[in-house]
């Protein structure tokens, strides 16, 4: 049997995505290439690796078997690319960082004095929600992560590294704003916009009301921290957010957070990869400036 590398890394993007359109936006090739590389592998394997019903894609038996050993293909290419940088020194090498999208209000910046400090390595951003977080770590397709709270029945090594307040927001002028303690019984009579089901940010708000035997309304729930932000500053509710997201529009007094008893929630954010994992030497440099940084939270 005889493959090739590039036709593994198209099967990889076309099964992770289960579309032969998205996975030739990824590798930026036209869907026709796409296919051809598909037709080459399957016919070098000698079996159906997909199979399409209707306008939906789905592996094979032998498309499942082939991702595993990919995947294994691929974490040993990149273990060695890792030893090849450590034994030339840090001059080059490439950094895969996927973060929250909570996250990516703080984290370019981060970037950015990481790289001044490295400047020969690549770095490579992937923003997702929690979902795409953790299927990411159980695939093993990044380097480091930057998330809420890891879950703890996955298998990972975690380290917090910054404080992650989250607030009670409100439009300009709400009955509540400016008042010096607002009591956590008084929410019950408002309506809360939140984060989708799975979201860290809506994990800690309702665990946090239900441990307080607090009754809150929902209304509508949205996809993003700037939906959220949006309808807050429409009147339609208040908002639970990480007061990481709205240092601008605090700034430009378009939102205020309301002093509410037993608030801020105090959350954190962890650099977090897979217990086990080889790490890159620009990944090892990374998570250390995280953890050693001025200012950082270094707790396990």
């Amino acid at each position: 049997m005889h493959l090739t590398l590039r036709q593994l890394k198209v099967f990889e993007a076309v099964a992770r995505h289960l579309s032969y359109t998205r996975a030739a936006e990824e590798l930026h090739l036209t869907q026709p290439a796409v296919s051809m590389q598909m037709r080459q592998l399957e016919d070098a394997v000698g079996l159906p690796l997909f199979e399409q019903l209707g306008k939906k894609v789905f592996l094979t038996e032998a498309g499942r078997e082939l991702q595993h050993y990919s995947r294994n293909i691929s974490q040993q290419l990149s273990e060695a690319a890792a030893v090849f940088d450590e034994l030339k020194g840090l001059q080059r090498g490439r950094l895969n960082v996927t973060v929250a999208s909570t996250a990516n209000y703080f984290v370019p910046a981060l970037l950015a004095a990481f790289n001044k400090r490295f400047p020969a390595v690549s770095i490579s951003l992937d923003v997702t929600n929690r979902e795409g977080l953790l299927r990411q770590l159980q695939h093993n397709e990044t380097d480091i992560v930057i998330m809420g709270q890891p879950p703890e029945e996955y298998d990972l090594e975690s380290a917090a590294f910054k404080d992650n307040p989250l607030v009670v927001v409100a439009p300009p002028g709400h009955e509540l704003d400016g008042r010096r303690k607002v009591p956590l019984k008084r929410l019950e009579k408002e309506v809360f916009l939140v984060r989708e089901h799975g979201s860290g940010t809506r994990i800690a708000m309702e665990r946090f009301f239900r441990d307080h035997g607090i009754d809150i309304t929902t209304g509508m729930e949205a996809g993003s921290n700037e939906a959220i932000k949006q309808s807050v500053q429409a009147g339609l509710g208040l908002g639970l957010l990480s007061k990481d997201t709205i240092n601008m529009e605090l700034q430009l007094k378009q939102l205020v957070v309301l002093k509410v008893e037993g608030f801020p929630i105090m959350r954190h954010w962890y650099v977090v990869h897979r217990r086990g994992k080889r790490l890159s030497r620009a990944a090892v440099e990374f998570k250390q400036f995280l953890l050693e940084r001025p200012g950082a939270r270094a707790t396990g």
